[in-house]
């Protein structure tokens, strides 16, 4: 008999249009191998993970920016076509904060976690956050939220350069339009120059002091808090290889014990009053030792399928069988796993194949859901083809008369000076990892 409630099908829910998003396919595969039904709700089109043997069916989504109204209404229609009431899991930003402020409307044809309709979007604000970190006494960076672009000139020397420039709802950016979520400014001209581009973000731009990478500084921490508020399943990880590198999505993650991160982790999210999956990241300081957090992502992180114990259970199982109301398994964690993504880190991928101990999650390829494996390759040569054509057409029509408006800089932590000091996101945008 299965632990799992096979009546009730999952509903994975994505409005940004990235087609390497493989926490998607983790998530269609963790619960396809349960029994579960899957609809994901998502911009397949391009995505190798469309070719799942897991995929129950697949929808046509809001598009990005839809409101959480129309992202209601999308569901509705899917929830009409499904017929039976389903767990719904958003697996980006901005969908967890519309989910939740449509919460009321939704509830009717979809199980979600029961929690105040406003806080995914009070900790997913990186402006916000910091606000929370301070009524918690967490650590987090120095931050501030100038108010025009001399006050951020001012605030980029008062905190010291280099410092992070983030926007606040990064799920708000548009694609295609030069912006990261997450750039480091080496001057006050470039942090006012970038000030001016608050409207065409969509949101508030902060300024963070910076705190330089180093070995063993960067951790993550998943895990689901169920209706009791208890954290289940998840672990603490260390991201041992990023893209881009220093600085960015994790690309090689290792399960590795850390009692004062997943302490951190639970008091945060037990004085919240949150329930349901979450991601945090930190960073912890060089100079003090203590472990800053850096972002609060509500919602399943792209490497939650690293924390996979020995009875099967992860975040988004935990997420089912709890608000199906069935026992969730008792597994033993297991140290030392890996969690490799091919395309981003394919030579870590090959070593890794050849035996790690505690064993190793590849992102894509799987032996029993072997076609998106298969896709990956062509459609990533194609993706990563036309970005290089865009590139060159961008040089070519460049005039060397052109005033161009000076842009900050990507990160790169990995080029930072070596002063420490007291915080910074090394994550620039999750969400859209399949971007270069």
């Amino acid at each position: 008999m299965s632990l799992f409630d096979t009546r009730v099908p999952a509903v994975l829910l994505r409005t940004d249009r990235n087609p390497f998003h493989h926490g998607t396919l983790g998530a269609v595969r963790s619960l396809g191998r349960a029994g579960v039904d899957v609809h994901v709700v998502a911009d397949c089109a391009h995505s190798p993970v469309r070719a799942s043997r897991y995929v129950t069916a697949l929808h046509t989504p809001p598009p990005p920016g839809a409101s959480p109204q129309d992202i209601a209404a999308a569901l509705s229609r899917v929830a009409a076509r499904i017929a039976r009431p389903a767990v719904l899991i958003a697996m980006d930003d901005a969908c967890a904060v519309a989910v939740a402020r449509a919460r009321t409307e939704l509830a009717p044809s979809f199980l979600l976690p029961d929690q105040p309709g406003e806080l995914p979007a009070r900790v997913a604000d990186k402006a916000e956050l910091a606000a929370v970190c301070a009524s918690l006494d967490v650590p987090h960076p120095e931050t501030l939220v100038p108010d025009g672009p001399a006050e951020a000139a001012r605030a980029a020397w008062r905190l010291g350069l280099p410092v992070v420039a983030k926007w606040s709802r990064p799920w708000l950016v548009p694609p295609g339009g030069g912006l990261r979520s997450t750039v480091l400014v080496r001057s006050a001209r470039e942090a006012g120059e970038l000030y001016l581009r608050a409207e065409e973000a969509g949101s508030r731009l902060l300024l963070q002091a910076f705190l330089p990478p180093g070995a063993d500084r960067d951790w993550f921490c998943h895990g689901y808090a169920d209706r009791s508020g208890t954290v289940r399943a998840g672990g603490c990880g260390r991201k041992t290889r990023a893209r881009p590198r220093g600085a960015g999505l994790t690309a090689v993650g290792r399960w590795t014990p850390n009692p004062r991160v997943r302490a951190l982790a639970e008091r945060v999210t037990a004085e919240l009053g949150y329930r349901g999956v979450f991601d945090l990241d930190f960073r912890r300081c060089g100079t003090t030792g203590r472990y800053h957090l850096l972002d609060f992502n509500p919602r399943p992180g792209a490497q939650f399928r690293l924390f996979a114990d020995t009875a099967g259970l992860d975040v988004v199982r935990a997420l089912h069988l709890d608000l199906t109301h069935r026992p969730l398994p008792q597994g033993a964690p297991r140290p030392g796993r890996v969690f490799v993504v091919e395309n981003y880190a394919p030579l870590s991928a090959l070593r890794a194949a050849r035996g790690e101990r505690g064993g190793c999650e590849p992102a894509w390829h799987a032996r029993d859901d072997r076609a998106p494996g298969r896709a990956l390759w062509a459609l990533w040569g194609r993706h990563v083809a036309a970005r290089l054509r865009e590139r060159a057409l961008r040089v070519r029509d460049a005039r060397p008369d052109s005033v161009a408006p000076a842009r900050a800089r990507v990160v790169r932590q990995a080029s930072a000076p070596a002063a420490d000091r007291t915080g910074v996101c090394d994550r620039p945008d999750e969400d859209r990892a399949g971007r270069p």
